[in-house]
C-alpha cells in the first residue's frame, strides 16, 4: 500500500503551540499559505475543523463550511481560544449535496475573494450499517455525501480556481477505501470510489487545463476523535501537518495520488506512490 515515507511530518503535536512549531512546516513553506484563500467543507467539527484552524494560523483566508452554522462559529471560537486569528475566516452555510447551495457558495466565495487557491472535500458521512441490511435511502444519501459532492464541489469550483493558474484540492478518504471491512460495506464502497474520483479529476483536470498548475490528491487522515468515533484518543489535529504539506506544495508537486497523515505514499490500484518527497 506504501513505500516512500516524506520524513518532516509531525501528525501528533499540541495545536496550542502552533506558534513554535507550524505543524512541521519550514518558515518558508507556511509562509506559502499566507494570504491564499481555502474552503474546507465539513469545517464544523473534526479534520475540517482542525484543518480549518491550521489555514488560518498560517495567515489564510478561510471559508468553513458546513450545514451547521452554531457549528462552524464553534470551530471559530475554538481557533481563538488557540489564539488564532480569525478576521479572515468566514462561516459559510450550505448543505454540498445541492447543486443550488453549491452554486451560491461560489457566488459567495468570488464576492469576497477573487479566486480561491485551495479546497479540502473533508465533509463525509460515517459509516452505519452493512450490505446486507442499509437501506437504500440511507445508500443514497452515503454516496451523495460522500462521492457526489466532492465531484460538483470540485467541478463548479474548478474554473474560479483555475483564474489564479495554482489549484490545490484535497480529498479526505478512509482507508476504507482499500478495505473490505465486513458490517461497513456501503461506506468502503463510497471511499473507494472517492479514491477513484480524486485520481480521475486529477488528470482529467490536468488534461483540460495544461497552463494550470493542479495539485489534486487524496490524503487518509486515519482515526481521530470526530462525532465519528468519540472514543479515539488522537485529535483532529493529527491530519494537519501532512495536509499543510500538501496544500503548501509549490508548483510541479503530485497529481492524482494518494498519501497517509503519517507522511506515508500510498498506491491505489493503477497509481503507484508518489517518488519524490514533499518536503
Amino acid at each position: 500500500m506504501s513505500v516512500t515515507v516524506t520524513p518532516g511530518v509531525t501528525p501528533y503535536v499540541e495545536p496550542a503551540k502552533w506558534k513554535e512549531h507550524r505543524f512541521g512546516l519550514p518558515p518558508e513553506r507556511w509562509a506559502e499559505l499566507k494570504g491564499r484563500s481555502f474552503l474546507i467543507t465539513g469545517a464544523g467539527t473534526g479534520y475540517g475543523m482542525a484543518m480549518s484552524s491550521a489555514l488560518a494560523a498560517a495567515g489564510g483566508t478561510v471559508f468553513l463550511c458546513g450545514r451547521r452554522k452554531l457549528q462552524l462559529q464553534k470551530s471559530i471560537e475554538s481557533m481563538r481560544q488557540l489564539d488564532i486569528p480569525t478576521n479572515n475566516c468566514h462561516a459559510v452555510v450550505c448543505d454540498v449535496t445541492d447543486i443550488n447551495g453549491i452554486k451560491n457558495l461560489r457566488d459567495e466565495i468570488q464576492r469576497i475573494t477573487p479566486s480561491l487557491y485551495g479546497l479540502v472535500n473533508s465533509a463525509a458521512l460515517p459509516p452505519r450499517g452493512s450490505l446486507q441490511t442499509e437501506t437504500l435511502d440511507y445508500w443514497d444519501s452515503l454516496m451523495r455525501t460522500n462521492v457526489t459532492a466532492p465531484w460538483l464541489l470540485t467541478k463548479e469550483l474548478f474554473p474560479q480556481m483555475a483564474a489564479g493558474r495554482a489549484v490545490r484540492v484535497l480529498f479526505i478518504t478512509s482507508e476504507a477505501g482499500w478495505a473490505f471491512t465486513h458490517g461497513v460495506g456501503p461506506y468502503n464502497v463510497s471511499k473507494a470510489a472517492l479514491n477513484n474520483l480524486s485520481a480521475s479529476m486529477a488528470g482529467e483536470y490536468a488534461t483540460g487545463y495544461p497552463g494550470v498548475d493542479i495539485q489534486m490528491n487524496a490524503l487518509d487522515p486515519s482515526e481521530a476523535r470526530t462525532e465519528m468515533n468519540q472514543g479515539s484518543p488522537y485529535s483532529p489535529f493529527a491530519v494537519v501537518s501532512m495536509a499543510l504539506v500538501l496544500l503548501s506544495h509549490p508548483a510541479g508537486g503530485p497529481n492524482g495520488r494518494f498519501f497517509h497523515r503519517d507522511g506515508r505514499h500510498l498506491q491505489f490500484t493503477y497509481s503507484a506512490p508518489y517518488d519524490k518527497l514533499l518536503l
